[in-house]
């Protein structure tokens, strides 16, 4: 499996980016799949996550503001970031869980600016 992530970029803050995840395989297969974020100095951090039913979870900071979704025929994983925040500047990664291994994606840099 391999995970193509983009999207990332540089934005104010209160505004918006849209970060795709191209997966190599059918992701209706997938047991689930999600972002983390690392921001410099800190360690990895779950951001939100999607089972192959379309079960959703979110971290608290990220509630209200992001949405994860998937479109299987697209074998495409998103995150739609609003009302971002300087503190949401991170390195993202999509992951995948696909028979109990985990797959990364390079991450994509998005930096929000106050």
């Amino acid at each position: 499996v391999q995970l193509q992530a983009s999207g990332g970029g540089l934005v104010q803050a209160g505004g918006f980016l849209s970060l795709h995840c191209e997966a190599s395989g059918r992701i209706v297969n997938f047991d689930h799949m999600g972002w983390y974020r690392q921001a410099p100095g800190k360690q990895r951090e779950l951001v939100a996550k999607i089972t192959n039913i379309g079960t959703t979870n979110y971290a608290d900071f990220v509630k209200g503001r992001f949405i994860i979704s998937r479109d299987n025929a697209k074998n495409t994983l998103y995150l739609q970031m609003n009302n971002l925040k300087p503190e949401d500047t991170a390195v993202y990664y999509c992951y995948a869980v696909v028979a109990a291994k985990h797959y990364w994606g390079q991450g994509t840099l998005v930096t929000v600016s106050s």
